[in-house]
């Protein structure tokens, strides 16, 4: 076998060639649905104050996460393992978990510019005045691998292509409207913020908001970055477990 590290970079590499297909679709989820939704729900928000237009800035960052990474790595395994792409993988000498960090690094590097197009033109639209913090450079990538390791969970669990996208639209929506993300959390019920402590989407838009806007929040930066951190290594951990490999690893 070659080292890991040489396999990492070979397996991102290959990966990258899924820009071919997939960029259109990336483009469009996360760059410009967030961007619309920013400046249709931003309409609305403007009457309740800075509050509601910070979150729905961080709420459609999350939504453009939620696009890119979680729905184009879903897709991605599903496409591999509709088309024997898995399998080929499998009977070659490499390790599982190279190929699931390939392919969670490649689509998490090209999210990255649709994440920043959505943040730069959400701040003109709603003109909500920014306060970056140096933590972004470390909170944007553990969202990105958290998200893409429950897309690629997805992309195993689905009997079909079409089934997993059916699914990884039903993900974003619970995920978006399952606790305080578009929307603050002293005006969702009770019941719906203790729920929202189990969702990824949560710590995500929790961090985003301390470190994009600089807002204390309900849950310390912290916690949210040791929540994300587990959630990542717990998904990642479930996704090797799932796929079908004859070597060892």
């Amino acid at each position: 076998m070659q080292p890991f590290a040489v396999q990492l970079v070979d397996l991102t590499l290959m990966q990258f060639t899924n820009w071919r297909w997939s960029w259109r679709g990336m483009l469009v989820t996360g760059l410009i649905a967030p961007v619309l939704l920013t400046a249709m729900l931003g309409v609305f928000a403007a009457d309740n104050g800075l509050i509601s237009l910070g979150y729905v800035l961080t709420g459609n960052v999350v939504l453009s996460l939620l696009f890119s990474t979680m729905g184009s790595v879903s897709s991605n395994f599903a496409f591999m393992r509709a088309v024997g792409r898995l399998d080929y993988f499998a009977t070659l000498p490499i390790y599982r978990s190279a190929l699931i960090l390939a392919t969670v690094l490649a689509f998490l590097i090209m999210s990255l510019p649709s994440v920043a197009m959505t943040l730069i033109l959400g701040t003109l639209i709603l003109n909500v005045p920014l306060a970056l913090s140096p933590w972004i450079v470390v909170v944007v990538p553990l969202i990105s691998i958290s998200l893409s390791g429950l897309g690629a969970l997805i992309g195993l669990i689905g009997r079909a292509p079409e089934e997993v996208g059916s699914i990884q639209l039903l993900v974003t929506a619970v995920l978006l409207g399952l606790g305080p993300v578009l929307i603050p959390a002293d005006r969702l019920p009770e019941a719906i913020r203790q729920i929202s402590l189990l969702s990824p989407a949560t710590y995500a838009a929790s961090a985003l908001r301390q470190v994009v806007l600089g807002w204390p929040d309900r849950i310390p930066l912290v916690v949210d970055l040791v929540a994300l951190t587990a959630l990542s290594v717990g998904l990642l951990w479930l996704v090797g477990q799932r796929m079908d490999w004859q070597q060892a690893t």
